[in-house]
C-alpha cells in the first residue's frame, strides 16, 4: 500500500502560516492601546520567572513556534523548553519556563496558551484514536475539515499526535466525491460512471505531468453502497474512500480486494468514533480518516504560574 501523502513537518510554510496568524492574534489582542491592566499595575522595568505548566494530560504541539512568536512580538524575554513537540506530559507538568520582562509575558500569556492549547488539543485527540487503534496495522489519517488558515499547523498538529496526513489541498491529490459524480449526472454533462472518472482522472494528471513533474499522482474515489465498490474495483484507483459502511461491509471489501485487486489501499471514512474505531481497523482495511481530530477536539489547558522567590 503505497498511496501517501506528503506529512506535514514544521517548514517554511508553517512558520509563515504561524507568523501570519500571531500578527492577526497581536492585533485583535493589543488592539491601539495593547494591554492597559498591566501598564497601570506593572512597573515597566519589573522582571519575572514563569513556569507554563499542564493542568491535564496531553500531548503537547505548537511548542516549535515559541521563538517566532516571541520573535514577532519584538520581545527580549526568553523561553526554555522542558519538553518537546510530540511529548506526552501528565498535568502538573512543566513544560517550559519564561522569563524576562513582566509586562512583556503578560501581554503575551493569552496568545502563547491559545496557539499551545489548540494544537495540543488536536495532538492529545489524535494520540486517543492512534492508542485506540491498538496493534491494528491501520493508520489514522486527518482530512480537510480544519480550521480556515490553520490547516498547515493543525495538520503538523496530528503528526505531533501520531496520525497520519491526508492530502493537505485540492491540488495534492484527485479525491473523486459523490458530488463530483452527482454533477457530471447532468444531463448535459453525460453521466459518469465511476471507472470513467477513474479514467479521466489519469488522463488529467499525465496531462499535468508534461509540463510539471511534481504534479499529483494519486486518485482517490469515495463509495458508498456495495454496488460502487464492485463497479469500481477493475479501474484500478489508488485508494478507495469506504463512506459510512457497516462492519460487515468493510470486511467484505477487504477479501474482495485482497482477492482481486491487492495493491489497492483501502480508507474507511465517516461516522468513525473512539468507541468504534478499534473494530473498524480490525476489518482489514488499511487506514481510517477522521474529521473529527480536527475540528471537534478539546482545547488543552495550560497555565502561566510565577516563581516568586
Amino acid at each position: 500500500m503505497t498511496a501517501n501523502f506528503p506529512p506535514q513537518h514544521w517548514d517554511e510554510q508553517v512558520r509563515r502560516d504561524w507568523l501570519s496568524l500571531v500578527r492577526l492574534a497581536l492585533r485583535e489582542d493589543w488592539g491601539t492601546r495593547g494591554d492597559v491592566t498591566t501598564d497601570c499595575l506593572v512597573p515597566e522595568d519589573a522582571v519575572g520567572q514563569t513556569a507554563v505548566v499542564s493542568r491535564m494530560p496531553s500531548v503537547v504541539a505548537g511548542l516549535a513556534g515559541i521563538s517566532a512568536l516571541l520573535e514577532e512580538a519584538g520581545t527580549d524575554t526568553r523561553w526554555d523548553f522542558s519538553v518537546a513537540d510530540g511529548d506526552c506530559v501528565d498535568a502538573g507538568t512543566e513544560i517550559g519556563r519564561w522569563q524576562g520582562s513582566a509586562r512583556q509575558m503578560l501581554f503575551l500569556e493569552r496568545i502563547l496558551l491559545n496557539f499551545l492549547g489548540h494544537l495540543s488539543g488536536i495532538a492529545t485527540m489524535t494520540r486517543r484514536f492512534v492508542d485506540a487503534v491498538g496493534s491494528a496495522p491501520v493508520k489514522v489519517y486527518d482530512t480537510r475539515k480544519t480550521t480556515p488558515g490553520w490547516r498547515r499547523l493543525e495538520k503538523y498538529a496530528v503528526r505531533c499526535g501520531g496520525g497520519e496526513n491526508h492530502r493537505g489541498g485540492l491540488d495534492a491529490a484527485v479525491l473523486i466525491k459523490d458530488n463530483h459524480l452527482a454533477f457530471g449526472g447532468a444531463a448535459e454533462h453525460g453521466k459518469f460512471s465511476l471507472s470513467r472518472a477513474v479514467r479521466l482522472a489519469r488522463e488529467h494528471l499525465a496531462s499535468l505531468h508534461d509540463s510539471d513533474p511534481h504534479a499529483p499522482t494519486i486518485v482517490e474515489i469515495e463509495v458508498d453502497t456495495w454496488e460502487q465498490f464492485e463497479e469500481v474495483l477493475p479501474a484500478l484507483p489508488d485508494i478507495i474512500l469506504l463512506d459510512n459502511m457497516p462492519l460487515e461491509m468493510l470486511r467484505r471489501a477487504a477479501a474482495r480486494r485482497n482477492e482481486t485487486a491487492p495493491g489497492i489501499t483501502l480508507e474507511a471514512s465517516g461516522g468513525v468514533t473512539l468507541e468504534n474505531v478499534r473494530a473498524i481497523a480490525e476489518t482489514g482495511v488499511d487506514r481510517v480518516s477522521i474529521g473529527a481530530i480536527t475540528h471537534a477536539t478539546t482545547w488543552c489547558d495550560f497555565g502561566l504560574d510565577w516563581i516568586l522567590k
